[in-house]
């Protein structure tokens, strides 16, 4: 089983390469915007697997939860200053 959990780790963390590669090459701001918010996802997805491997999924909850919610205050933050800033 944790030969599984392992692979899937690699999984993730190769799709959070390919999200880094859209951040840093993505031709406008929202492609960027996107990329972060994909990594988020992964990362919360990767901290909840953590969990399960080293059984202690109540503690990787909590911070992924934690994390969760600073991603969406901070995708809440740059979408408000796009709109004050007037971009499409």
């Amino acid at each position: 089983m944790k030969t599984f959990f392992f692979l899937v780790l690699l999984v993730l963390a190769i799709l959070i390469g390919a999200y880094l590669y859209r951040v840093l090459q993505g031709p406008t701001i929202f492609d960027r915007l996107l990329g972060l918010n994909g990594i988020s996802t992964k990362a919360i997805i990767l901290l909840v697997l953590m969990g399960t491997v080293f059984e202690r999924v109540d503690m990787f909850i909590d911070i992924s939860t934690g994390y969760a919610l600073l991603n969406l205050v901070g995708a809440l933050a740059v979408a408000k200053y796009l709109e004050q800033k007037g971009l499409p």
